[in-house]
């Protein structure tokens, strides 16, 4: 295609497209995605080498206090977000879940995808200050997965805290559960994809 017809397509004319080609104007999100449709490639082909890139499949949501069986979706709701490559990670399967509710927004809005690791594949140390994604499970079988950060209390006992404005996210969760509750953490959080 000619820059003419890629302007066209765009509906912009042909001076304010040289000027998005040579970085004079600002890229937007939705922008790139109007390019990666006519150039049919992904929104992150426009601006990385594909090789210093990693894709990962988003396949659930994490959202505390939504308890059910599973926070896994349908696969035919799954989808990819690409993540830089990092040579430490290579080696390491890599998930993908969408943050739901206000139990993380100060740092997770609602929307945005977390990439994490497996700490059941590949068992590691916890550390104070990483966050993690955490499943806790009722005596009945129903779970709830979400994201907190580790921290560690003046006697050295271990939490998973919440950062929320929401008033009813903001107690801290035990390593050992509550009321017969059974907690385990999941994954360690490498990345976050935030919404456009």
């Amino acid at each position: 295609m000619t820059q003419a017809e890629v302007a066209d397509r765009l509906g912009i004319d042909l001076t304010n497209y040289n000027r998005l080609e040579n970085g004079k104007v600002e890229l937007t999100y939705n922008r790139m995605r109007e390019l990666a449709d006519i150039f049919h490639v992904e929104p992150v082909d426009l601006i990385s080498d594909s090789s210093s890139v990693r894709t990962v499949r988003v396949r659930g949501c994490v959202e505390a206090g939504s308890w059910r069986e599973a926070f896994e979706w349908d696969e035919q709701d799954w989808y990819d977000v690409s993540v830089p490559f990092s040579p430490g990670l290579a080696a390491m399967s890599l998930y993908g879940a969408e943050t739901r509710g206000p139990s993380m927004n100060r740092v997770y809005p609602e929307g945005t995808v977390i990439v994490f690791t497996s700490l059941i594949e590949r068992p590691e140390s916890l550390e104070v200050g990483k966050r993690y994604v955490v499943e806790r499970e009722k005596p009945d079988g129903r779970r709830e997965a979400t994201v907190k950060t580790l921290a560690r209390d003046d006697t050295g006992n271990l939490w998973l805290m919440p950062d929320s404005t929401d008033p009813r996210h903001q107690e801290p969760l035990t390593l050992e559960g509550d009321d017969g509750d059974i907690v385990r953490v999941i994954g360690r959080v490498v990345y976050s994809v935030r919404p456009e």
